[in-house]
C-alpha cells in the first residue's frame, strides 16, 4: 500500500513510529559506542597503555622459549612485557641475540645500577622460559625525572636555590682515588670539586621535576645522560639458565653414558637369579635327606606329653632305680647328722652355761674380796723369786740348764783365686 493511500491519521502515527524508531536506533548506537569507548579505556589501563615505561636491554645465548609480548616479572609480579627480539650481526661474536623490554611504573624504580640483573629461567616443562628482573641492592637509580643541566662552575657557585639541585655524575679526585662527589648528592662539596679544577658540571635540577623520563645513567660515561642518547635504554647484565632441550640432551647423553654400566648391572642381577635357582633345588635335596632325621625326631618326641617322659628317655630305668636308693641313703645321712648335731649343739650349749656361771661365780668372789688381786700377785710374785733362787743354788742349778743347740753352719771358703782370674769371674 502506497503512503499517499493511507490516512492522515495513520500518516501521523507512522511518522511517530519512525522518529521513536530513530531516537531508539541513536540512543542504541550512542550506548554502544560509550560501552566500546570504556572497554578500550579499561584495557589501556589494565595493559598499562597510560603507564610510564622504561625501557631495558639485555642479551642471551638463545631465543629459545621466548617470544615478543611475553611479560616480564619482577618479585613474582607482572612487571613489564618484551618488545623486541633480534639477533645480532654474524660479525658478533660476543653476543647472540638482543632482548628489549619495557617496565612499567613503578616497576623501573626497584631497578638499581648495583644488584638489578636480568635472569631468564625456565618457565615450564614444554620449553618456556620468562625474563626476570631482580630488585638493586645499591648504587643509583637507573632513570631520573629531574633535568639534566650543565654550567659552569661559576654559575653553580651562585646558585639562588643551592639545596634544590644535585651532582649529576661521579666526580673524581685529580689522581683519581677519592671521590669528591657522587650522583643525587647535593652540592655541600661543591668547593673542593671546584678547587679540584672542575669547570663544567652536570646538575640535576630537582625544583622542576618532569613527568617523562629526562635521562637514565650510563655507566661508560659514569653519569646520566639525555633519554634520546640510548634508544634502546638502560642494559642489564643477564643470568640465563639452558633451555628445557638442553638439559633434556644432558640428560640423554647421562643415559646413554651410563646404560652399558645399567647392562653390566642386569647381567649381574641375571647371574644373581640363576645361583638362587641353583641354590633353591641342592636346598631341596637337603630337606629330602633330612626328612628321616625329622621322622625319627618326631617319633623321639611324640611321648614327651606323659608325665615323666623326658627323664625316662634321658635317664634309663637302672640308673633311675640307683639314683633313687642313692638319695635315699644321702636322706637318712642327713637325718642322722641333723639329730647328732641337735644333741652336740645341746651338750656346747651346756657347756657353755656352766662356763658363764663359772666366771660369774669367780667375778663374784672378786667383788666381794677386794683384796685376792694383790694377793694372788703377791704370790705369783713370791713364787718367782723362790724358782730363781732354786736356780742359783748349787744343788737345783743342773734342773734349770737349757739344752744346747746346733750352732749355725760356717760359709763357705772362698776358694783363693789370682787377680786376673778374680776380674775374669767378674
Amino acid at each position: 500500500m502506497a503512503l499517499q493511500d493511507l490516512t492522515p491519521q495513520l500518516r501521523t502515527r507512522l511518522s511517530r513510529m519512525e522518529r521513536a524508531v530513530g531516537w531508539f536506533v541513536f540512543l542504541a548506537m550512542l550506548l554502544f559506542a560509550l560501552g566500546f569507548l570504556y572497554y578500550v579505556y579499561a584495557t589501556a589501563e589494565r595493559k598499562g597503555w597510560f603507564l610510564t615505561k622504561a625501557r631495558y636491554y639485555t642479551f642471551v645465548k638463545a631465543a629459545t622459549g621466548l617470544k615478543v609480548g611475553d611479560p616480564v616479572m619482577l618479585m613474582g609480579f607482572d612487571a613489564g612485557s618484551i618488545t623486541a627480539i633480534k639477533p645480532m650481526p654474524a660479525d658478533q661474536f660476543m653476543f647472540n641475540v638482543f632482548v628489549e623490554f619495557e617496565l612499567k611504573a613503578p616497576n623501573y624504580g626497584y631497578i638499581w645500577t648495583e644488584g638489578s640483573r636480568a635472569r631468564v629461567a625456565t618457565a615450564d616443562l614444554l620449553g618456556k622460559r620468562v625474563v626476570e628482573v631482580t630488585k638493586g641492592t645499591n648504587g643509583y637509580p637507573t632513570y631520573i625525572f629531574s633535568p639534566l643541566v650543565w654550567m659552569s662552575a661559576a654559575e653553580a657557585n651562585h646558585l639562588p636555590a643551592p639545596a634544590n639541585w644535585l651532582f649529576g655524575e661521579e666526580i673524581l679526585s685529580p689522581d683519581g682515588t677519592n671521590s669528591l662527589a657522587r650522583p643525587l648528592e647535593p652540592l655541600g662539596n661543591l668547593a673542593d670539586v671546584i678547587a679540584a679544577g672542575y669547570t663544567n658540571l652536570l646538575l640535576l635540577n630537582t625544583n622542576a621535576p618532569q613527568k617523562t623520563m629526562t635521562g637514565l645513567w650510563s655507566e661508560r660515561a659514569g653519569r646520566y645522560v639525555a633519554i634520546n642518547t640510548e634508544p634502546h635504554g638502560y642494559y642489564l647484565l643477564s643470568d640465563e639458565s639452558p633451555a628445557v632441550t638442553e638439559q633434556l640432551q644432558r640428560m640423554v647423553t647421562v643415559v646413554e653414558q651410563a646404560l652399558p654400566s645399567v647392562l653390566n648391572l642386569t647381567n649381574s642381577l641375571a647371574l644373581v637369579f640363576s645361583n638362587s635357582a641353583v641354590l633353591t633345588s641342592n636346598l631341596n635335596l637337603v630337606a629330602v635327606a633330612a626328612q628321616p632325621g625329622v621322622s625319627n625326631l618326631a617319633r623321639a618326641t611324640e611321648h614327651l606329653d606323659r608325665p615323666g617322659a623326658l627323664g625316662e628317655w634321658l635317664i634309663p630305668t637302672n640308673v633311675n632305680r640307683e639314683l633313687e636308693g642313692t638319695l635315699s641313703n644321702a636322706n637318712a645321712a642327713l637325718v642322722a647328722v641333723n639329730t647328732n648335731l641337735g644333741s652336740v649343739l645341746d651338750n656346747l650349749n651346756r657347756s657353755l652355761d656352766n662356763m658363764a656361771n663359772l666366771t660369774s661365780n669367780l667375778d663374784l668372789q672378786v667383788q666381794a674380796n677386794t683384796n685376792i688381786l694383790s694377793s694372788i700377785s703377791g704370790a705369783v710374785t713370791h713364787a718367782d723369786e723362790f724358782v730363781q733362787g732354786l736356780k742359783r743354788f748349787w744343788l737345783f742349778r743342773h734342773l734349770f740348764k737349757s739344752s744346747a743347740t746346733n750352732p749355725p753352719p760356717r760359709p763357705p771358703a772362698q776358694p783363693i783365686r789370682s787377680p786376673k782370674g778374680a776380674e775374669l769371674s767378674q
